[in-house]
């Protein structure tokens, strides 16, 4: 007769890593980071290399620190620095750069635990503390324009480029939010490798255009110019920060979708994506609590009674 081993659930298992699964990432961000060495020059990558060096070292200091295993390996550090460095413009002196990743890994992921038990994205903390710490030098963007550069607003702020140049990345922006091409080639490479789920990205890039739409904004240009497609695709995406559950993550993108619009359209601030992944980072544990799946062979308690039975 056969034995069978039983053991608690769950009983699917799935030969991904999470060294496996950052590879991917970076992968993934190979295109976009392609294009902002064309558009930007070679500084673009030095800056992008630096990030995900502190990163490395950060996160390695603080594991010695704290005396527990180096965590390095499993490549999330070296992850969270190339998407902070495509948050950043790329005339930002490196000694900024070391500030934000100091606050995106250390504070951020390291400070509550590790990798698995950030309660926010540590790119998303660093970029935003950099902006609201160094506005003038996080607004210093240039525009490609041959072998020059000029110093200038973003396509958001001023209006002016072309469907062309926002798609392919020949406008001013952060190293990795410009070219629109690159980062759906690294999206549609990570829904196809089954790393992340279009449901959060869609519904956030769904939800702006349908609210520019509505108020009489053009939805292309909005959705084109702008951190969007990046925060859409990389930042709306991570494991620990958003709602594991597939209707989870459409909420997610609604949530995020609209406050990026508020404060786009509302306030006085040059983007709101950042904030609005942060703000949504926030309540993705009641997200997850109102969303999750009910066990097979049970059922939701609804009242202090019937839990107490």
């Amino acid at each position: 007769m056969k034995q069978y081993t039983v053991s608690p659930s769950p009983h699917l298992r799935s030969g991904a890593s999470t060294q496996l699964i950052m590879l991917h990432v970076i992968i993934a961000t190979v295109p976009a980071m392609a294009a902002s060495a064309i558009f930007f020059g070679w500084r673009a990558l030095t800056l992008v290399a630096f990030c995900a060096l502190t990163s490395m070292i950060w996160e390695r200091l603080c594991r010695l620190i704290m005396k527990r295993p180096d965590s390095t390996d499993d490549l999330s550090a070296l992850v969270t620095g190339i998407l902070l460095a495509f948050n950043l413009p790329v005339t930002l002196p490196i000694w900024c750069a070391a500030i934000g990743t100091f606050a995106a890994i250390v504070i951020t992921k390291q400070l509550f635990g590790g990798i698995g038990h950030n309660f926010a994205n540590p790119a998303i903390v660093g970029r935003i503390v950099l902006m609201l710490s160094f506005t003038g030098r996080m607004t210093e963007w240039v525009i490609p324009n041959g072998l020059d550069a000029v110093s200038s607003a973003t396509p958001l702020v001023t209006g002016t480029a072309s469907y062309f140049d926002l798609f392919i990345g020949r406008c001013g922006g952060c190293l990795g939010e410009t070219s629109a091409a690159a980062l759906l080639a690294g999206g549609i490479y990570l829904v196809a490798v089954k790393v992340i789920t279009p449901h959060a990205p869609l519904a956030f890039i769904g939800t702006v255009y349908a609210l520019s739409a509505i108020t009489g904004r053009d939805p292309i240009y909005q959705i084109l110019s702008g951190g969007l497609m990046l925060g859409a695709i990389f930042m709306a995406t991570d494991y620990v920060t958003t709602p594991i559950t597939k209707k989870g993550r459409v909420i997610f993108g609604i949530g995020c979708g609209i406050i990026t619009c508020v404060i786009r359209f509302k306030c006085n601030a040059p983007e709101g994506v950042s904030y609005s992944i942060l703000l949504m980072n926030i309540v993705t544990p009641y997200i997850d609590m109102f969303t999750r799946k009910k066990a097979f062979g049970g059922r939701y308690r609804r009242d202090k009674k019937e839990a107490a039975q």
